[in-house]
Parts: C-alpha cells; sequence; structure tokens
C-alpha cells in the first residue's frame, strides 16, 4: 500500500514533512513499530527518525506506548486531519490578533477609506453581459439564485458552466418550483440543483467576492430594457448575498 502524489501534496499543504508523510504511511502498511524498525521500514534516517515521531505525536496523527522499546501505532487519519485543522485554525486567530491589534489602528489613523469597486448595471444585454463573465472567470465556486423568466440566461451559460464543471468548480443553482422540467434536467447536468416554491429575484456570486444581485423587473420580463442589478467586488457584500443564499438552500427541496 502505497499513498498517492495527490494525497501527499495535500498532506504537504496542511503541514506535514516529507519525513512524516513516509513514517506515517509506513505505520499504516506495517503496524505499530518501534523507531529502528520505522526507520527501515520508512527510509527516514535513523538520526532524524524520533524528531518525527515527535513533531508526528504531538500533531496528532500516531501515538505510543509504555513497552521497552517505545512502540509507534498510527491514530486514525480522520484524528490527525481534525487535530491539524484546530492547531492551524488557532495559529490563524492568534496571528490575527497579532496582526489586526497592530494594523488596524494605523489603518484608521491615516484616514484611508475602502474603495470597493460597486456599479449599477441597466438593462438585460449589459446585465447578461457582466453575469456571463462572471460564470467565465470563476475559479472555485459560483452561486446561482434563478427565477423562472432567467431559463433563457441560464442556457446562454450552459457551455460555460459545462466548461466549470469539468474543472471541477463547485456550482450550485438555487431555482423556481415554476421551472420547465427539460431546462432542470440541463442544468443538472452541470450543477448540484435546488427548487424553492414561490423564489422571486435573482443573483449570482462568484468565488465568495464578486456578486450581481437583480433589482428590476425580470430579466426576460417585457420591461427587460429596464431591468437594474448591482454588480460588485467586495467580500463583505459577497458575504452578505452568500449568507442569504445559504438561508434560502435550507427549506429548498434538491433535485
Amino acid at each position: 500500500m502505497s499513498i498517492s502524489d495527490k494525497t501527499k501534496k495535500s498532506l504537504e499543504k496542511i503541514g506535514l514533512t516529507s519525513y512524516e508523510i513516509k513514517t506515517f504511511s509506513a505505520l499504516l502498511k506495517s503496524g505499530e513499530m518501534t523507531a529502528s524498525d520505522l526507520s527501515q521500514k520508512s527510509g527516514v534516517p535513523y538520526s532524524k527518525i524520533y524528531e518525527v515521531l515527535g513533531t508526528l505525536e504531538e500533531k496528532g496523527w500516531i501515538g505510543s506506548d509504555d513497552s521497552r522499546p517505545t512502540k509507534y501505532f498510527a491514530k486514525s487519519p480522520a484524528t490527525g486531519v481534525e487535530s491539524t485543522k484546530q492547531k492551524m485554525e488557532n495559529d490563524f486567530l492568534q496571528n490575527q490578533n497579532v496582526i489586526l491589534n497592530e494594523l488596524v489602528p494605523l489603518y484608521e489613523k491615516s484616514g484611508i477609506s475602502e474603495k470597493p469597486d460597486i456599479w449599477v448595471l441597466s438593462g438585460a444585454i449589459n446585465i447578461t453581459a457582466k453575469i456571463l463573465e462572471m460564470v467565465d472567470s470563476c475559479r472555485d465556486e459560483v452561486m446561482i439564485t434563478l427565477p423562472e423568466a432567467g431559463v433563457e440566461l441560464v442556457k446562454q451559460a450552459l457551455p460555460k458552466l459545462r466548461a466549470l464543471h469539468d474543472k471541477g468548480v463547485k456550482i450550485t443553482i438555487l431555482t423556481s418550483d415554476k421551472i420547465d422540467k427539460e431546462s432542470i434536467t440541463a442544468i443538472k447536468r452541470v450543477a448540484e440543483v435546488k427548487i424553492k416554491k414561490g423564489l422571486f429575484g435573482g443573483g449570482i456570486i462568484s468565488d465568495k467576492r464578486y456578486v450581481v444581485i437583480l433589482l428590476g423587473p425580470e430579466i426576460a420580463g417585457e420591461n427587460s430594457s429596464d431591468i437594474i442589478a448591482i454588480w460588485a467586488d467586495h467580500i463583505g457584500l459577497a458575504g452578505i448575498a452568500r449568507q442569504y443564499f445559504e438561508y434560502l438552500l435550507k427549506d429548498s427541496k434538491k433535485v
């Protein structure tokens, strides 16, 4: 049994060293062992093995018994990941406090004010173009609230959504219960689709930062030229929109 390169890279990203990964892998494969045996099985130099075992135990990935010589054993990977996660979160909070305690007063004293990009868009053509641009540039996640009249917009975006889906981008679409089955079938191939009764209004959140919120008439309605929307490159506004989106998801039905 060997750990894949993909998993090794993920372990490295959360803070495990190459020697720690080799040691943990050897314990998973062969069961509990002494430090001497582990050095031979893992390929970690004997001069380094006790240091590696100490850090792995401190990080919560392995345990040891009271025998002589001491034997070491692998803990559940879930336990190791959770221990690492908690330590990273604690370290982040401590660093956050240090950074903010010193830099926020300096920022406030400077008199500088944040100037995020917030624009009012008007007209279905302009709004559609902006939404398609957001979909095209998305890298990690896109969340779409889709009223019945916005189906045509999503059909236009389907090729782009399909490309994002193939890249592993998470796509969630919340839509009205009045949307037709054909449209549902088309979009569920590339996204997680949920239906909410009585849904009105719409919008899109891309990568937890960019947001479009529809304010005027429906985008495909008779007065679509009068439609108004807000586009923003603002983490705070996108965060509020995301919270509302997740609130709507709670009592929606998965397709």
